[in-house]
């Protein structure tokens, strides 16, 4: 997508408070929402998005299977933050019931169970937008290394404004803006996700590896590329 290109040669190398203000105000105003996790890193992006505009939507995406920490985090930050339009979204009740009614999905069908829990409820939600916001960033895994600031998503267009941070950066804006942390980052996970996917994170060990071990899967679907990688 030309767009997506023209904008990462305009913005690929700005901070992530400039990029984030021009999506916001200039580029997509209006049409354009985070997805946050709410997870152990969620906070450093949703604090830039809030300074801009609190009311930008966030959308969360409500599998069903999160940690109970993870959806008291949620709120919290978000009262902290003064977020006024956190979005829950996630499969119906009738997918869940047909498609994994005995909550083991995961265990034998991880890619599955994304697809519905995660993947097609984000799709319905961002059919009203022209763009959203991630906080992935390159040094969290061997399929991010060459993150873009801007990339397509069609018929969207993604914006990744920490992509270029490193997990040092990340690290000195919460203790700068003294963001509350996840609490579960005290036990070992460094990314998490949904409950039966996700362990803590051994010394040495990637950022992610702590999501599907086991599994040859390393993305839950929503951050696809056009090429289906």
């Amino acid at each position: 997508m030309t767009a997506a290109i023209d904008l990462q040669h305009r913005l690929g190398l700005a901070p992530p408070a400039t990029v984030l203000a021009a999506a916001l105000r200039e580029l997509f105003p209006g049409r354009i929402a985070v997805v946050s996790s709410f997870g152990s890193e969620s906070a450093v992006l949703l604090h830039h998005v809030a300074a801009i505009d609190p009311a930008t939507p966030v959308l969360f995406i409500d599998t069903g299977r999160h940690f109970d920490e993870t959806l008291e985090y949620r709120d919290r930050l978000s009262a902290h933050l003064g977020l006024t339009d956190v979005r829950a979204i996630g499969p119906t009740v009738e997918e869940v019931a047909r498609l994994d009614a005995d909550a083991t999905r995961a265990v034998w069908d991880p890619d599955g169970c994304c697809a519905f829990r995660k993947t097609a409820p984000l799709r319905r939600a961002l059919a009203g937008f022209d763009a959203w916001i991630t906080g992935r960033k390159r040094f969290q895994g061997s399929t991010r290394v060459d993150l873009p600031v801007f990339e397509a998503d069609p018929p969207h267009i993604k914006v990744n404004p920490l992509a270029r941070w490193s997990s040092a950066d990340i690290t000195a804006y919460r203790a700068e803006h003294r963001l509350p942390a996840h609490p579960l980052v005290a036990q070992g996970f460094a990314s998490i996700g949904c409950a039966p996917c996700t362990s803590a994170v051994r010394p040495g060990e990637d950022a992610r590896a702590g999501r599907w071990r086991g599994f040859d899967k390393t993305e839950c679907g929503i951050h696809q590329r056009p090429t289906g990688k």
